[in-house]
Protein backbone atom coordinates (compact mmCIF):
# COMPACT_ATOMS: atom_id res chain seq x y z
CA UNK A 1 0.00 0.00 0.00
CA UNK A 2 1.20 3.51 -0.70
CA UNK A 3 1.95 5.86 2.66
CA UNK A 4 0.08 9.15 1.19
CA UNK A 5 0.47 10.78 4.97
CA UNK A 6 4.19 11.13 5.97
CA UNK A 7 4.65 11.71 9.89
CA UNK A 8 6.61 14.21 11.41
CA UNK A 9 7.90 15.83 8.18
CA UNK A 10 7.02 19.33 8.21
CA UNK A 11 5.96 20.89 5.03
CA UNK A 12 8.32 23.02 2.58
CA UNK A 13 8.28 26.97 3.58
CA UNK A 14 6.67 28.65 0.25
CA UNK A 15 7.20 31.76 0.79
CA UNK A 16 4.32 33.11 -0.82
CA UNK A 17 1.92 30.71 1.22
CA UNK A 18 3.87 31.78 4.51
CA UNK A 19 2.44 35.68 3.50
CA UNK A 20 -0.59 34.70 2.84
CA UNK A 21 -0.63 32.72 5.67
CA UNK A 22 0.82 34.98 8.20
CA UNK A 23 -1.64 37.85 6.28
CA UNK A 24 -4.80 35.40 7.74
CA UNK A 25 -3.22 35.27 11.05
CA UNK A 26 -3.32 39.11 11.34
CA UNK A 27 -6.47 39.26 10.30
CA UNK A 28 -7.77 37.26 13.61
CA UNK A 29 -7.26 40.09 15.20
CA UNK A 30 -9.95 42.19 13.82
CA UNK A 31 -10.60 44.25 17.00
CA UNK A 32 -6.92 44.94 17.30
CA UNK A 33 -7.05 46.26 13.88
CA UNK A 34 -9.97 48.14 14.37
CA UNK A 35 -9.45 50.15 17.48
CA UNK A 36 -6.14 51.24 15.30
CA UNK A 37 -7.89 52.51 12.34
CA UNK A 38 -10.45 54.35 15.21
CA UNK A 39 -7.65 55.90 16.93
CA UNK A 40 -6.65 56.51 13.58
CA UNK A 41 -10.09 58.14 12.07
CA UNK A 42 -9.83 60.23 15.89
CA UNK A 43 -6.58 61.67 15.10
CA UNK A 44 -7.85 62.58 11.62
CA UNK A 45 -10.53 64.48 12.78
CA UNK A 46 -8.74 66.08 15.44
CA UNK A 47 -6.01 67.21 12.20
CA UNK A 48 -8.40 68.27 10.14
CA UNK A 49 -10.44 70.57 13.03
CA UNK A 50 -6.63 71.96 14.37
CA UNK A 51 -5.72 72.90 11.24
CA UNK A 52 -9.05 74.26 9.52
CA UNK A 53 -7.89 78.44 10.63
CA UNK A 54 -4.50 77.73 10.00
CA UNK A 55 -2.56 79.87 7.59
CA UNK A 56 1.06 79.97 6.09
CA UNK A 57 2.87 82.29 4.84
CA UNK A 58 6.31 82.19 3.40
CA UNK A 59 9.06 84.88 2.49
CA UNK A 60 12.80 83.97 0.69
CA UNK A 61 15.59 85.70 1.59
CA UNK A 62 18.90 85.25 -0.37
CA UNK A 63 22.25 85.73 1.82
CA UNK A 64 25.37 87.83 0.26
CA UNK A 65 28.49 88.22 1.78
CA UNK A 66 30.32 91.84 1.63
CA UNK A 67 32.66 92.02 -1.44
CA UNK A 68 34.49 95.16 -3.12
CA UNK A 69 34.02 92.95 -6.87
CA UNK A 70 30.53 90.61 -7.04
CA UNK A 71 31.58 89.33 -10.67
CA UNK A 72 34.69 88.27 -9.77
CA UNK A 73 34.51 84.56 -10.53
CA UNK A 74 36.49 83.64 -7.98
CA UNK A 75 34.38 84.74 -4.83
CA UNK A 76 33.33 82.02 -2.82
CA UNK A 77 30.26 83.28 -1.60
CA UNK A 78 29.44 80.16 0.38
CA UNK A 79 32.85 79.96 2.19
CA UNK A 80 32.53 83.19 3.75
CA UNK A 81 29.07 82.42 4.76
CA UNK A 82 27.62 79.52 7.46
CA UNK A 83 23.99 78.74 6.83
CA UNK A 84 23.43 77.59 9.56
CA UNK A 85 25.25 80.16 11.90
CA UNK A 86 22.89 82.74 10.14
CA UNK A 87 19.71 80.54 10.46
CA UNK A 88 19.78 80.49 14.46
CA UNK A 89 20.12 84.09 13.92
CA UNK A 90 17.17 84.77 12.06
CA UNK A 91 15.83 82.74 14.66
CA UNK A 92 16.99 84.47 17.81
CA UNK A 93 15.25 86.94 20.17
CA UNK A 94 17.22 89.81 18.66
CA UNK A 95 15.26 89.31 15.83
CA UNK A 96 11.92 89.01 17.55
CA UNK A 97 12.53 92.05 18.94
CA UNK A 98 13.16 94.21 16.02
CA UNK A 99 9.70 92.59 14.76
CA UNK A 100 8.02 93.18 17.84
CA UNK A 101 9.01 96.76 17.56
CA UNK A 102 7.73 96.69 13.92
CA UNK A 103 4.61 95.27 14.65
CA UNK A 104 3.71 96.73 17.74
CA UNK A 105 3.63 93.43 19.93
CA UNK A 106 3.30 93.75 23.35
CA UNK A 107 5.43 91.77 25.41
CA UNK A 108 3.22 89.30 26.57
CA UNK A 109 2.66 88.24 23.01
CA UNK A 110 6.08 88.08 21.94
CA UNK A 111 6.51 84.15 23.07
CA UNK A 112 3.94 83.55 20.69
CA UNK A 113 5.14 85.82 17.92
CA UNK A 114 8.34 83.59 17.92
CA UNK A 115 6.63 80.50 18.31
CA UNK A 116 4.98 80.78 15.09
CA UNK A 117 8.15 81.20 13.24
CA UNK A 118 10.50 78.30 11.34
CA UNK A 119 13.35 79.07 9.49
CA UNK A 120 14.62 76.33 6.80
CA UNK A 121 17.57 76.48 4.12
CA UNK A 122 16.74 74.31 1.12
CA UNK A 123 19.68 72.32 0.45
CA UNK A 124 22.68 73.68 -1.75
CA UNK A 125 21.34 77.36 -1.70
CA UNK A 126 22.28 80.63 0.85
CA UNK A 127 18.36 80.85 1.05
CA UNK A 128 17.07 81.63 4.29
CA UNK A 129 12.97 80.64 4.01
CA UNK A 130 10.84 82.79 6.72
CA UNK A 131 7.80 80.68 7.48
CA UNK A 132 4.87 81.92 9.50
CA UNK A 133 1.69 80.29 10.88
CA UNK A 134 -0.75 82.31 11.71
CA UNK A 135 -4.88 82.13 12.55
CA UNK A 136 -5.15 85.08 9.70
CA UNK A 137 -3.87 84.86 6.12
CA UNK A 138 -2.99 88.87 6.20
CA UNK A 139 -1.27 88.39 9.64
CA UNK A 140 1.15 85.28 8.31
CA UNK A 141 2.01 87.04 5.76
CA UNK A 142 2.54 90.12 7.87
CA UNK A 143 5.12 88.86 10.61
CA UNK A 144 6.68 86.74 7.53
CA UNK A 145 7.51 89.68 6.01
CA UNK A 146 8.18 91.86 9.57
CA UNK A 147 10.65 89.03 10.80
CA UNK A 148 12.48 88.67 7.50
CA UNK A 149 13.16 92.57 7.16
CA UNK A 150 14.11 92.61 10.73
CA UNK A 151 16.71 90.21 10.18
CA UNK A 152 18.28 91.79 7.42
CA UNK A 153 18.56 94.67 9.62
CA UNK A 154 19.87 92.84 12.00
CA UNK A 155 22.46 91.51 9.79
CA UNK A 156 23.11 94.51 8.14
CA UNK A 157 24.17 96.62 11.63
CA UNK A 158 26.39 93.42 12.35
CA UNK A 159 27.98 94.09 9.05
CA UNK A 160 28.20 97.42 9.40
CA UNK A 161 29.62 96.95 13.29
CA UNK A 162 32.07 94.70 11.98
CA UNK A 163 33.12 97.10 9.06
CA UNK A 164 33.15 100.29 11.16
CA UNK A 165 35.75 98.39 14.10
CA UNK A 166 38.15 97.21 11.52
CA UNK A 167 38.17 100.43 10.16
CA UNK A 168 38.98 102.17 13.60
CA UNK A 169 41.68 99.78 14.56
CA UNK A 170 43.43 100.19 10.92
CA UNK A 171 43.24 104.13 11.52
CA UNK A 172 44.38 103.62 15.25
CA UNK A 173 47.45 101.73 14.29
CA UNK A 174 48.24 104.23 11.19
CA UNK A 175 47.57 107.75 13.52
CA UNK A 176 50.66 106.93 15.18
CA UNK A 177 52.87 106.15 12.07
CA UNK A 178 51.84 109.12 10.47
CA UNK A 179 52.16 111.48 13.77
CA UNK A 180 55.87 109.82 13.19
CA UNK A 181 56.22 110.74 9.46
CA UNK A 182 55.15 114.68 10.15
CA UNK A 183 57.89 114.55 12.94
CA UNK A 184 60.74 113.30 11.06
CA UNK A 185 59.79 115.38 7.56
CA UNK A 186 59.85 118.47 10.04
CA UNK A 187 63.13 117.20 11.38
CA UNK A 188 64.63 116.31 7.80
CA UNK A 189 63.44 120.15 6.47
CA UNK A 190 65.55 121.53 9.46
CA UNK A 191 68.54 118.91 8.60
CA UNK A 192 71.41 120.25 6.75
CA UNK A 193 73.01 117.97 3.55
CA UNK A 194 74.47 115.13 4.02
CA UNK A 195 74.59 111.50 5.09
CA UNK A 196 72.38 111.85 8.20
CA UNK A 197 69.56 113.57 6.00
CA UNK A 198 69.63 111.07 3.65
CA UNK A 199 69.69 108.13 6.33
CA UNK A 200 66.45 110.41 7.87
CA UNK A 201 64.94 110.44 3.85
CA UNK A 202 65.27 106.59 4.09
CA UNK A 203 63.24 106.59 7.54
CA UNK A 204 61.03 108.83 6.01
CA UNK A 205 59.89 106.63 2.63
CA UNK A 206 59.47 103.49 5.08
CA UNK A 207 57.18 105.28 7.34
CA UNK A 208 55.10 106.37 4.49
CA UNK A 209 54.89 103.18 2.88
CA UNK A 210 53.56 101.88 5.70
CA UNK A 211 51.06 104.69 6.40
CA UNK A 212 49.73 104.01 2.69
CA UNK A 213 49.57 100.91 3.65
CA UNK A 214 46.97 100.96 5.97
CA UNK A 215 44.96 103.89 3.97
CA UNK A 216 44.65 101.02 0.96
CA UNK A 217 43.05 98.63 3.29
CA UNK A 218 40.69 101.34 5.15
CA UNK A 219 39.99 102.51 1.59
CA UNK A 220 39.02 98.95 1.01
CA UNK A 221 36.53 98.54 3.64
CA UNK A 222 35.12 101.61 3.24
CA UNK A 223 34.91 100.53 -0.62
CA UNK A 224 32.83 97.37 0.13
CA UNK A 225 29.18 96.78 -0.87
CA UNK A 226 27.98 95.59 2.36
CA UNK A 227 24.61 94.46 1.37
CA UNK A 228 23.09 91.66 3.08
CA UNK A 229 21.11 90.22 1.15
CA UNK A 230 17.86 90.46 -0.94
CA UNK A 231 14.41 89.43 -0.22
CA UNK A 232 13.37 87.40 -3.55
CA UNK A 233 10.05 86.43 -2.56
CA UNK A 234 7.55 88.62 -0.44
CA UNK A 235 5.02 86.92 1.68
CA UNK A 236 1.81 87.74 0.35
CA UNK A 237 -1.61 86.52 2.30
CA UNK A 238 -2.34 82.59 1.36
CA UNK A 239 -5.56 82.13 -0.18
CA UNK A 240 -6.29 78.71 1.38
CA UNK A 241 -5.37 76.78 5.17
CA UNK A 242 -2.36 74.90 5.99
CA UNK A 243 -4.16 71.86 6.50
CA UNK A 244 -4.77 69.04 4.20
CA UNK A 245 -8.41 69.19 4.54
CA UNK A 246 -11.01 67.03 6.84
CA UNK A 247 -11.11 64.56 4.25
CA UNK A 248 -7.94 64.31 3.22
CA UNK A 249 -7.00 64.32 7.28
CA UNK A 250 -9.41 61.36 7.61
CA UNK A 251 -7.88 59.39 4.69
CA UNK A 252 -4.62 59.99 6.33
CA UNK A 253 -5.76 59.03 9.78
CA UNK A 254 -7.21 55.77 8.75
CA UNK A 255 -3.59 54.91 6.97
CA UNK A 256 -1.15 55.39 9.77
CA UNK A 257 -4.47 53.78 12.44
CA UNK A 258 -4.48 50.99 9.83
CA UNK A 259 -0.73 50.84 9.91
CA UNK A 260 -0.97 50.93 14.28
CA UNK A 261 -3.36 48.04 13.85
CA UNK A 262 -1.54 45.67 12.03
CA UNK A 263 1.44 46.47 14.07
CA UNK A 264 -0.43 45.68 17.51
CA UNK A 265 -2.09 42.54 15.83
CA UNK A 266 1.33 41.47 14.87
CA UNK A 267 2.60 41.81 18.20
CA UNK A 268 0.03 39.88 19.98
CA UNK A 269 0.42 37.27 17.21
CA UNK A 270 4.14 37.22 18.26
CA UNK A 271 3.51 36.90 22.07
CA UNK A 272 0.12 34.55 21.41
CA UNK A 273 0.88 30.84 22.71
CA UNK A 274 -1.89 29.35 21.12
CA UNK A 275 -1.24 27.81 17.40
CA UNK A 276 -1.43 30.53 14.64
CA UNK A 277 -2.41 27.78 11.72
CA UNK A 278 -2.46 24.46 10.47
CA UNK A 279 1.37 24.20 10.20
CA UNK A 280 1.89 25.37 14.00
CA UNK A 281 -0.21 22.47 14.96
CA UNK A 282 1.59 20.06 12.18
CA UNK A 283 5.05 21.18 13.55
CA UNK A 284 4.27 20.98 16.93
CA UNK A 285 2.68 17.28 17.08
CA UNK A 286 4.66 16.29 14.03
CA UNK A 287 2.11 14.81 11.67
CA UNK A 288 -0.65 16.33 9.17
CA UNK A 289 -3.70 18.03 10.26
CA UNK A 290 -6.69 16.13 8.63
CA UNK A 291 -8.99 18.35 8.48
CA UNK A 292 -10.60 21.50 10.12
CA UNK A 293 -14.83 20.99 11.13
CA UNK A 294 -16.99 23.89 9.69
CA UNK A 295 -18.36 25.97 12.46
CA UNK A 296 -21.56 24.72 13.77
CA UNK A 297 -24.36 26.74 12.56
CA UNK A 298 -27.13 25.44 14.61
CA UNK A 299 -25.49 25.71 17.98
CA UNK A 300 -24.65 22.02 18.18
CA UNK A 301 -25.95 19.06 16.59
CA UNK A 302 -26.82 15.03 16.52
CA UNK A 303 -23.08 13.31 17.36
CA UNK A 304 -24.08 11.87 13.69
CA UNK A 305 -23.49 14.01 11.26
CA UNK A 306 -25.32 11.82 8.33
CA UNK A 307 -28.53 12.99 6.73
CA UNK A 308 -27.88 16.50 8.10
CA UNK A 309 -29.62 19.55 6.66
CA UNK A 310 -25.93 20.64 6.60
CA UNK A 311 -23.75 17.80 4.34
CA UNK A 312 -20.69 19.79 4.72
CA UNK A 313 -19.62 18.07 8.51
CA UNK A 314 -20.29 14.58 7.37
CA UNK A 315 -18.36 15.16 3.92
CA UNK A 316 -15.39 16.48 6.64
CA UNK A 317 -15.45 13.46 8.32
CA UNK A 318 -15.82 11.05 4.91
CA UNK A 319 -11.97 13.39 4.09
CA UNK A 320 -10.57 12.52 7.22
CA UNK A 321 -11.55 9.16 7.02
CA UNK A 322 -10.38 8.14 3.78
CA UNK A 323 -6.80 10.15 4.55
CA UNK A 324 -6.79 7.86 7.24
CA UNK A 325 -7.72 4.83 5.18
CA UNK A 326 -4.96 5.33 3.35
CA UNK A 327 -2.50 6.00 5.90
CA UNK A 328 -0.17 2.51 6.13
CA UNK A 329 0.33 3.18 9.66
CA UNK A 330 -3.37 2.61 10.17
CA UNK A 331 -3.82 0.43 7.47
CA UNK A 332 -1.50 -2.17 9.05
CA UNK A 333 -3.23 -2.21 12.70
CA UNK A 334 -6.67 -0.58 12.19
CA UNK A 335 -6.58 0.42 15.59
CA UNK A 336 -7.58 4.09 16.03
CA UNK A 337 -7.40 6.20 19.47
CA UNK A 338 -9.33 9.48 19.12
CA UNK A 339 -8.38 11.93 22.38
CA UNK A 340 -8.92 15.54 23.13
CA UNK A 341 -5.87 17.49 24.86
CA UNK A 342 -8.40 18.62 27.97
CA UNK A 343 -11.20 20.19 28.68
CA UNK A 344 -14.35 19.18 27.22
CA UNK A 345 -14.33 15.76 24.80
CA UNK A 346 -17.55 16.67 22.99
CA UNK A 347 -16.09 16.85 19.27
CA UNK A 348 -13.69 14.02 20.52
CA UNK A 349 -16.69 12.09 21.09
CA UNK A 350 -18.67 13.85 17.54
CA UNK A 351 -15.41 12.64 15.41
CA UNK A 352 -14.94 9.14 17.04
CA UNK A 353 -19.25 8.15 16.43
CA UNK A 354 -18.64 9.37 12.50
CA UNK A 355 -15.04 8.05 11.68
CA UNK A 356 -17.04 4.98 12.68
CA UNK A 357 -19.84 5.88 10.56
CA UNK A 358 -17.58 6.77 7.62
CA UNK A 359 -15.72 3.42 8.04
CA UNK A 360 -18.75 1.47 7.99
CA UNK A 361 -19.88 2.91 4.82
CA UNK A 362 -16.73 1.89 3.09
CA UNK A 363 -17.91 -1.79 4.30
CA UNK A 364 -15.61 -2.35 7.13
CA UNK A 365 -16.90 -3.97 10.30
CA UNK A 366 -16.25 -1.22 12.69
CA UNK A 367 -16.44 -1.66 16.55
CA UNK A 368 -16.41 1.63 18.37
CA UNK A 369 -15.28 1.23 22.23
CA UNK A 370 -16.21 3.87 24.86
CA UNK A 371 -12.91 3.97 27.08
CA UNK A 372 -14.58 6.79 28.56
CA UNK A 373 -15.30 5.38 32.43
CA UNK A 374 -15.37 8.47 33.96
CA UNK A 375 -18.62 10.42 31.96
CA UNK A 376 -19.88 7.46 29.51
CA UNK A 377 -22.98 9.18 27.96
CA UNK A 378 -22.40 7.63 24.11
CA UNK A 379 -25.22 4.60 24.60
CA UNK A 380 -27.69 7.71 25.39
CA UNK A 381 -26.97 9.92 22.56
CA UNK A 382 -26.98 7.09 19.75
CA UNK A 383 -29.73 5.34 18.16
CA UNK A 384 -28.50 1.68 18.90
CA UNK A 385 -30.10 -2.17 19.23
CA UNK A 386 -29.33 -4.66 21.74
CA UNK A 387 -26.89 -6.82 19.83
CA UNK A 388 -24.64 -9.65 20.40
CA UNK A 389 -21.83 -10.16 22.38
CA UNK A 390 -18.11 -9.96 20.91
CA UNK A 391 -15.93 -12.61 20.43
CA UNK A 392 -13.50 -12.46 23.76
CA UNK A 393 -16.93 -12.80 25.70
CA UNK A 394 -18.38 -15.69 24.63
CA UNK A 395 -18.37 -18.57 27.19
CA UNK A 396 -17.37 -16.46 29.60
CA UNK A 397 -20.80 -17.43 31.42
CA UNK A 398 -22.38 -13.75 31.25
CA UNK A 399 -22.18 -10.04 32.55
CA UNK A 400 -22.00 -9.68 36.31
CA UNK A 401 -25.52 -10.01 38.16
CA UNK A 402 -26.99 -6.42 38.96
CA UNK A 403 -26.10 -4.58 41.40
CA UNK A 404 -22.33 -5.72 41.60
CA UNK A 405 -19.46 -3.82 41.30
CA UNK A 406 -15.99 -4.96 41.02
CA UNK A 407 -12.95 -3.33 39.62
CA UNK A 408 -13.37 -5.35 36.34
CA UNK A 409 -16.92 -5.32 35.55
CA UNK A 410 -16.14 -2.96 32.40
CA UNK A 411 -16.24 -4.18 29.63
CA UNK A 412 -19.02 -7.08 30.69
CA UNK A 413 -20.06 -8.14 27.39
CA UNK A 414 -22.06 -5.47 26.39
CA UNK A 415 -22.53 -4.59 22.73
CA UNK A 416 -25.09 -2.43 20.89
CA UNK A 417 -25.60 -1.58 17.39
CA UNK A 418 -25.62 1.89 16.34
CA UNK A 419 -27.95 2.78 13.32
CA UNK A 420 -26.12 5.21 11.25
CA UNK A 421 -28.58 5.98 8.14
CA UNK A 422 -26.88 5.53 5.12
CA UNK A 423 -23.63 5.10 6.15
CA UNK A 424 -25.14 1.44 7.52
CA UNK A 425 -24.23 0.64 10.82
CA UNK A 426 -21.36 -0.29 13.63
CA UNK A 427 -20.86 -1.84 16.77
CA UNK A 428 -20.55 -0.03 20.50
CA UNK A 429 -18.92 -1.21 23.43
CA UNK A 430 -20.56 1.73 25.89
CA UNK A 431 -18.72 2.67 28.53
CA UNK A 432 -19.48 2.19 32.20
CA UNK A 433 -18.59 3.30 35.64
CA UNK A 434 -15.72 1.73 36.93
CA UNK A 435 -14.54 1.85 40.78
CA UNK A 436 -10.83 1.73 39.12
CA UNK A 437 -10.56 3.04 35.57
CA UNK A 438 -6.84 2.07 34.99
CA UNK A 439 -7.26 -1.49 35.46
CA UNK A 440 -10.50 -1.92 33.81
CA UNK A 441 -8.73 -0.41 30.84
CA UNK A 442 -5.36 -2.58 30.95
CA UNK A 443 -7.26 -5.61 31.88
CA UNK A 444 -7.09 -8.92 29.58
CA UNK A 445 -11.22 -8.64 28.65
CA UNK A 446 -10.09 -4.60 27.56
CA UNK A 447 -7.04 -6.15 25.37
CA UNK A 448 -8.69 -8.76 24.01
CA UNK A 449 -11.39 -6.65 23.17
CA UNK A 450 -9.75 -3.83 21.17
CA UNK A 451 -7.81 -6.97 19.32
CA UNK A 452 -10.89 -6.79 17.31
CA UNK A 453 -9.46 -4.69 14.77
CA UNK A 454 -6.81 -8.30 14.05
CA UNK A 455 -9.79 -9.98 12.25
CA UNK A 456 -10.15 -9.48 8.69
CA UNK A 457 -11.86 -6.26 7.05
CA UNK A 458 -12.10 -4.82 10.63
CA UNK A 459 -11.12 -1.27 12.53
CA UNK A 460 -11.79 -0.89 16.16
CA UNK A 461 -12.46 2.90 17.00
CA UNK A 462 -11.41 3.85 20.56
CA UNK A 463 -12.46 7.06 22.49
CA UNK A 464 -10.82 7.93 25.62
CA UNK A 465 -10.33 11.17 28.54
CA UNK A 466 -8.39 14.15 27.85
CA UNK A 467 -5.54 13.01 27.34
CA UNK A 468 -3.54 16.08 29.68
CA UNK A 469 -6.25 15.83 31.91
CA UNK A 470 -6.01 11.68 32.73
CA UNK A 471 -3.64 9.33 32.11
CA UNK A 472 -6.67 6.63 30.37
CA UNK A 473 -6.02 7.55 27.38
CA UNK A 474 -1.95 6.82 27.75
CA UNK A 475 -2.80 3.06 28.93
CA UNK A 476 -4.47 2.34 25.99
CA UNK A 477 -1.49 3.89 23.52
CA UNK A 478 0.40 0.64 23.21
CA UNK A 479 -2.39 -1.32 22.02
CA UNK A 480 -4.15 1.13 19.53
CA UNK A 481 -0.39 2.74 18.29
CA UNK A 482 -2.35 5.19 16.02
CA UNK A 483 -3.99 8.51 17.90
CA UNK A 484 -6.15 11.11 16.61
CA UNK A 485 -6.19 14.47 18.55
CA UNK A 486 -9.40 16.58 18.24
CA UNK A 487 -8.73 20.20 19.41
CA UNK A 488 -9.63 23.51 19.49
CA UNK A 489 -6.39 25.73 18.07
CA UNK A 490 -7.43 28.43 20.23
CA UNK A 491 -8.36 26.71 23.06
CA UNK A 492 -4.58 24.75 23.93
CA UNK A 493 -1.30 26.07 23.19
CA UNK A 494 1.37 24.89 21.29
CA UNK A 495 3.57 23.51 24.11
CA UNK A 496 0.38 21.39 25.11
CA UNK A 497 0.29 19.67 21.58
CA UNK A 498 4.54 19.05 21.98
CA UNK A 499 3.77 17.34 25.20
CA UNK A 500 1.24 15.26 24.08
CA UNK A 501 3.37 14.39 21.23
CA UNK A 502 5.62 13.41 23.70
CA UNK A 503 3.31 11.60 25.73
CA UNK A 504 2.31 9.40 23.38
CA UNK A 505 5.73 8.65 21.91
CA UNK A 506 6.54 7.59 25.25
CA UNK A 507 3.78 5.39 25.92
CA UNK A 508 4.70 3.78 22.59
CA UNK A 509 2.05 5.46 19.96
CA UNK A 510 2.29 7.70 17.18
CA UNK A 511 -0.05 10.83 16.33
CA UNK A 512 -1.35 9.78 13.21
CA UNK A 513 -2.75 13.37 12.81
CA UNK A 514 -5.51 16.16 13.63
CA UNK A 515 -8.50 17.19 13.34
CA UNK A 516 -9.62 20.62 14.19
CA UNK A 517 -12.70 22.78 15.37
CA UNK A 518 -13.93 25.96 16.34
CA UNK A 519 -15.34 26.84 19.77
CA UNK A 520 -18.16 24.71 21.19
CA UNK A 521 -21.11 26.85 21.24
CA UNK A 522 -22.52 28.63 24.29
CA UNK A 523 -18.39 28.03 25.31
CA UNK A 524 -17.84 31.45 26.62
CA UNK A 525 -21.21 31.51 28.34
CA UNK A 526 -20.79 28.60 30.29
CA UNK A 527 -17.70 29.81 31.77
CA UNK A 528 -19.44 32.52 33.19
CA UNK A 529 -22.14 30.13 34.73
CA UNK A 530 -19.26 28.62 37.44
CA UNK A 531 -16.48 27.02 38.23
CA UNK A 532 -14.70 24.64 35.81
CA UNK A 533 -16.87 25.71 32.97
CA UNK A 534 -20.29 23.97 34.07
CA UNK A 535 -23.73 25.29 33.81
CA UNK A 536 -26.50 25.51 36.81
CA UNK A 537 -28.24 22.48 35.43
CA UNK A 538 -28.28 19.41 37.62
CA UNK A 539 -28.97 15.79 36.51
CA UNK A 540 -32.66 14.20 35.23
CA UNK A 541 -34.97 13.54 38.42
CA UNK A 542 -34.95 9.90 38.79
CA UNK A 543 -38.31 8.01 37.63
CA UNK A 544 -40.52 5.95 39.59
CA UNK A 545 -39.43 2.49 39.74
CA UNK A 546 -36.53 3.10 38.89
CA UNK A 547 -32.90 2.83 40.48
CA UNK A 548 -31.42 6.46 41.23
CA UNK A 549 -28.59 7.57 38.89
CA UNK A 550 -25.27 8.55 40.24
CA UNK A 551 -24.38 12.15 39.70
CA UNK A 552 -23.26 13.55 36.51
CA UNK A 553 -20.43 15.51 36.88
CA UNK A 554 -21.32 17.62 33.80
CA UNK A 555 -24.40 18.01 32.54
CA UNK A 556 -26.07 15.84 29.38
CA UNK A 557 -29.44 15.16 27.73
CA UNK A 558 -29.13 11.33 29.06
CA UNK A 559 -31.44 8.70 29.31
CA UNK A 560 -32.20 7.51 32.89
CA UNK A 561 -29.93 4.04 33.33
CA UNK A 562 -31.26 1.04 34.55
CA UNK A 563 -30.62 -2.14 35.59
CA UNK A 564 -29.32 -4.32 32.80
CA UNK A 565 -28.61 -7.56 32.41
CA UNK A 566 -26.88 -8.84 28.84
CA UNK A 567 -29.52 -10.39 25.85
CA UNK A 568 -32.57 -9.70 27.87
CA UNK A 569 -33.88 -7.36 25.72
CA UNK A 570 -33.58 -4.15 27.67
CA UNK A 571 -30.44 -2.64 25.18
CA UNK A 572 -32.74 -0.74 23.49
CA UNK A 573 -32.58 2.56 23.55
CA UNK A 574 -35.48 4.60 22.15
CA UNK A 575 -34.52 6.50 18.74
CA UNK A 576 -34.08 10.61 19.48
CA UNK A 577 -31.81 12.95 17.94
CA UNK A 578 -29.71 14.18 21.15
CA UNK A 579 -27.93 17.54 21.07
CA UNK A 580 -24.42 16.98 22.17
CA UNK A 581 -23.85 18.10 25.66
CA UNK A 582 -20.70 19.67 27.74
CA UNK A 583 -18.02 16.72 28.41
Amino acid sequence: MIETNRPAAAPADDEPDLLRDQFRQLLRYRRLIGAGIAVGLLGGVYLGISTADTYVATADIVLRAPTDDPFNPSLAPDKAINVGSERQVALSSSTANEAAKKLGVSAKDFAALRSGLQVTNPPQTLVLRFTYTADSAKEAAKRANAMSEAYLLKRQESLDATRDKMVKGYKDQRDPVAKNLDELSKEIARMPAGAGRDAAGSAKTDLQSEVGGYNSKITKLEALDMTPGRVTSAATPPTATDGPGIVMSLALGAAVGLALGLLAAWVRLVFDPAPRSEGDVARALRAPVLGYLPRDRTGGGPLLAAGEADPRLAEEYRSVAFRLAYDSRFADRRRLLVVAPRGSSETAAAVAVNLAASFAETGKDVLLIEADLRTPVLASQLPTDAGGRPRWSQGQGGAPAPGRHSDSEWPDGRQLVVDAGESGSFDLIPGDRARNVPRALTSARATRLISEADAPNSTVVVLAPPVLSYADALALVDRVDGVLVVSDPRAIHRTDLIRIRELISGAGGTVLGAVLHAPLPGEKRSKNKGKGGTTAAGPAPAKPGNSVPQPQPIPYEVAEPEQHIPGDGTDTVALRTVRMGRR
